[in-house]
This record gives structure tokens, C-alpha cells and sequence, in this order.
């Protein structure tokens, strides 16, 4: 269900806006992104593991609420990442 290392350096290198940055809106959603695809997947076999969709339900309000962020900061930010990540707002 986590994400590697790995895959979230590649994440990291992908959407950074700097060579040293970890923490920027960008950078988050995309690992948080990451994460709610991987649990979307886990919950086609376990309907019933109530306690992981909770976790999942505050994922997506995490991402959500920094996607705001980005949008009152930097719309053209906000819609170029929403493009890269497909997602649809």
C-alpha cells in the first residue's frame, strides 16, 4: 500500500521545482496522489477494510486542501499540475 523509496524519489526529481525541494505543493500532491492510487487499488480486493478508507478519505482532503493552496497562490501552477496528474479539477 506505501510507496518505495524509489518510486518516491522519482516522484520527487519529477515534480520539484528546485534542485532541493521536498516540501512544495507540487511535490506533495504528487506523493499523496501516489498513495491514494495505491489504496484505490487495495480496496478492489478488501471492500471491507473500513479502517484504510478512513486513512484514504484524509488523503484526498489532505490533497485537496493543497491543491487550494496552489490555486489561491499560483493558478498557473495549480492548473499545470492538475494537468500532469490527470486529475480532473
Amino acid at each position: 500500500m506505501s510507496i518505495t523509496l524509489a518510486r518516491k524519489a522519482e516522484l520527487i526529481k519529477a515534480y520539484a521545482q528546485a534542485e532541493s525541494d521536498t516540501g512544495s505543493p507540487e511535490v506533495q500532491v504528487a506523493i499523496l496522489s501516489e498513495r491514494i492510487s495505491n489504496l484505490t487499488e487495495h480496496f478492489k480486493g478488501h471492500a471491507k477494510d473500513h479502517h484504510s478508507r478512513r486513512g484514504l478519505l484524509k488523503m484526498v482532503g489532505q490533497r485537496r486542501r493543497l491543491l487550494d493552496y496552489l490555486k489561491s497562490k499560483d493558478n498557473q501552477r495549480y492548473a499545470t499540475l492538475i494537468e500532469r496528474l490527470g486529475l480532473r479539477r
